[in-house]
């Protein structure tokens, strides 16, 4: 009976060209677009889901209380936490402190290698599954001289892995390192990329006496629980242990600690009123609505193409059911037909992704593969068919099988006015959906606009940054000199952390007036000589940091600093602001500085700091000669620092890079939102050629009575503009009733996306946040 259905199904495509390739050409889009789209969010939910034992995985999330504010959540622990937890709780397997990714010189012989590395315990393989295809898992970290490098290294500095075994490698130029063991090139799904790991009693000994004290924070903490351990009872100890230590403790300036699970990390980072809350679980449910909704919309076309053709099939309904046929019998067999007419459409849609998964490769930044050879991709093709072809074919089939014998045989069979209803219904709902994707992607790409255009208080462009390493960390004014007399450069200055990375925050600021009890938290940051100048930032007052003054001991802040700290005056005495001995010279520069970066800490920010070794230089140059400039810089760095490789990067291309998951997702939504309207308008046409079928004789008459082409067309248009009509009301109207409930829905949140579209001056958990202070050299 079923080689029947289809052969019966075959035969009305062939007969129905035009609309069977509608149908299919609809479906397929639809198919392809969700696939496209369920295969990202499947690649979001792959990331570090390859660890063994990631159940009993967790990371050590913290909660900063200062004064009577929740001023910081996030991952920043006690350097020396991941040492003391195995000892305290017998319910912690294993535990590690974790320095993130950071770039370092790797030298062999004569080869310079600058890659991202981290430092860890020696726990830390024992608690991830990390491939190691070289060396011993168990002894990879075990002591201070120890390294474990990829492969890659490997080959590049040993010729091989197993080569590379007990091998000796320089670290920056000042330190000899035994490898002890070679991974497997991690794959793209390992959110924290890295090429080596390093030992963190060298990360102790490098960053000196800040990790010794408990009060201070910055690695993150990984545990690893026993099999049977009680999380909740973990959790409840671990809460306050800080206390134990840290001899800075009060009730209301305490770190609270937690753990979330390992495995939520990657879709659950960011954190509001000091917890986890959302993060790129935002962008997987958004993704996974826009999969449902273009499928949604390709099932609707083929649901209204059926439908509004069931007048063609009315007289072979009505013979087969006076023939004896059932309604369940003819239901059955459109469900059949839809399910042909499913089964090419999926055909056709895997030949699109095919084709097409390269290009959003590129798009989303991702490497997702597809395998013929994947049981699971073939099982999940089947479940998308059986559901496409359940939810398009069901209403046409229980429309065609209603039709009364007697009705359906008759020559002025029409359909009834309910079906007809209904199909202005669905036309109407896959127009709003449409319209929905439009409206969802003019948020995100005012956002995008809003980040591209927002003034930061300093120019981004003909700006490099330069990592100052080895000899220029120590005579940077030797390597100022010289680039200041290349051609193209305008200005050279320092700074020990770039705009994007600010991360070190105090309270402890005092000044004239301060109220008892209060503690603001501001970032900070040291920087150089002509630090504003060569940013191009405008002062509100006073001058620049100059060699011409004595200015080690003076700051620089902006209007938001001023806002807190109270003063309206742009000069007073400094030993007003900071309990420093020495800070009593007049300076006090305020100028407007906006930085963007995530929320990080808190609404208030501030920077005070001595000039170090390290950091970045940071050169302007003039439009037009930056590629002249960095091959000359090149020269200067081999020249002053011959022992390590020259690295730089663009200001603007980094802050880009910042907000890579937005242009994302408004590349994604664009493609989407065009698709969704093509499948309602080929629909649409299927609809409106059947409707001018229908009504030649009509058509006819009006022209031999005188009606002109635009006459017909806007009568051909108008029922179909009324319900597109419709459908834009609905969405406006619903815009302009929930805003803000339908902004949450559509955008990507502004917490998240690091951009203040909504207008809010709660700073806390939002985007912008003002960085107040930069101290001086």
């Amino acid at each position: 009976m079923i080689i029947t259905y289809l052969k019966t199904g075959w035969r009305n495509l062939q007969r129905n060209k035009v609309y069977s390739l509608i149908n299919i050409l609809g479906l397929s889009l639809g198919v392809t677009a969700s696939m496209l789209s369920a295969l990202w969010v499947a690649d979001e939910y792959k990331v570090d889901a390859f660890h063994e034992d990631l159940d009993r995985i967790y990371v050590v999330t913290s909660t900063e209380h200062t004064g009577h504010e929740i001023t910081y959540g996030g991952y920043d622990t006690p350097a020396l936490l991941g040492e003391e937890l195995p000892k305290i709780f017998p319910d912690v397997e294993y535990a590690t402190s974790y320095g993130p990714p950071y770039y370092h010189t790797l030298a062999r012989d004569s080869k310079l290698m600058k890659l991202p590395g981290i430092y860890a315990g020696p726990d830390f393989f024992k608690i991830f599954s990390y491939p190691i295809i070289a060396g011993s898992r168990e002894a990879s970290l075990r002591t201070r001289e120890s390294i474990a490098i990829s492969r890659n290294i490997a080959n590049a500095l040993f010729g091989g892995p197993d080569k590379a075994i007990d091998q000796s490698i320089r670290f920056e130029n000042a330190y000899e390192l035994k490898v002890t063991a070679v991974l497997r090139t991690l794959a793209p799904t390992v959110s924290e990329q890295f090429d080596y790991a390093m030992s963190y009693e060298m990360f102790k000994e490098r960053e000196g006496d800040w990790v010794s004290n408990w009060h201070n924070s910055g690695p993150t903490t990984f545990v690893k629980l026993h099999d049977h351990a009680d999380v909740d009872a973990v959790r409840s100890k671990i809460r306050l242990i800080i206390k134990n230590y840290d001899k800075e403790w009060l009730d209301i300036d305490r770190l609270e600690l937690n753990l979330q699970p390992y495995g939520e990390k990657y879709l659950y980072s960011n954190f509001r009123n000091g917890v986890v809350d959302g993060g790129r679980i935002e962008y997987v449910r958004l993704f996974t609505v826009v999969a449902a909704f273009i499928l949604l919309i390709a099932c609707i076309n083929f649901m209204n193409t059926s439908t509004a053709r069931s007048i063609k099939r009315a007289k072979e309904i009505g013979v087969r059911k006076v023939a004896g046929a059932a309604r369940a019998v003819l239901a059955s067999q459109f469900m059949v037909e839809a399910f042909m007419f499913t089964a090419i459409a999926v055909a056709l849609a895997v030949v699109l992704l095919v084709v097409l998964l390269p290009g959003f490769n590129l798009v989303v930044d991702k490497h997702i593969t597809v395998s013929v050879m994947n049981l699971k991709f073939w099982l999940a093709l089947l479940l998308l068919t059986i559901i496409t072809g359940a939810i398009s074919g069901s209403y046409p089939a229980l429309l065609l099988s209603s039709f009364k014998p007697i009705s359906a045989l008759r020559a002025n069979f029409t359909v009834n006015m309910s079906s007809i209803s209904f199909r202005r219904v669905l036309v109407v709902v896959q127009f709003a959906l449409s319209m929905i994707f439009i409206v969802g992607t003019i948020v995100i790409s005012k956002q995008v606009e809003y980040i591209q255009n927002k003034n930061l208080g300093y120019d981004k462009y003909n700006l490099l940054y330069v990592q100052m390493s080895g000899k220029l960390g120590n005579d940077f004014e030797t390597f100022r000199n010289e680039v200041l007399r290349l051609p193209g450069v305008v200005n050279v200055t320092r700074m020990h952390a770039r705009p994007v990375e600010l991360e070190n925050t105090t309270v402890d600021v005092r000044w004239e007036g301060k109220i008892p009890g209060s503690k603001p938290v501001f970032t900070q940051n040291a920087i150089g000589y002509d630090f504003v100048k060569t940013m191009d930032m405008t002062l509100v007052g006073g001058r620049d940091f100059s060699e011409e003054y004595a200015d080690s001991s003076n700051y620089i802040i902006n209007e938001s600093a001023a806002k807190v700290i109270g003063y309206k005056d742009p000069y007073w005495n400094a030993s007003y602001i900071l309990g420093r001995t020495g800070n009593d010279r007049r300076c006090c520069e305020r100028f407007s500085l906006q930085f963007f970066a995530r929320a990080y800490r808190t609404n208030h920010s501030c920077g005070c700091g001595q000039r170090a070794g390290g950091g970045y230089a940071v050169v302007r140059t003039e439009p037009g000669k930056i590629s002249e400039v960095i091959a000359s810089l090149e020269v200067v760095h081999k020249n002053i620092n011959p022992d390590f490789p020259f690295a730089h990067q663009f200001a603007d291309e980094e802050l880009a890079w910042s907000y890579r998951s937005e242009q994302v997702a408004y590349k994604l939504s664009r493609y989407f939102a065009f698709l969704s309207i093509f499948i309602s308008c080929i629909g649409l046409l299927g609809l409106a050629m059947f409707t001018a079928e229908q009504r030649v004789k009509e058509m006819g008459i009006r022209k031999v009575l005188g009606a002109n082409v635009i006459q017909i067309v806007s009568l051909l248009s108008h029922d179909f503009l009324k319900l597109i009509s419709i459908a834009i009301a609905f969405v406006v109207a619903r815009e302009l009733v929930c805003d803000e409930r339908l902004a949450e829905r559509l955008r990507i949140q502004c917490r998240y996306s690091m951009v203040d579209v909504c207008h809010s001056g709660d700073f806390n958990n939002r985007c912008c946040i003002d960085y107040s202070w930069i101290a001086g050299n």
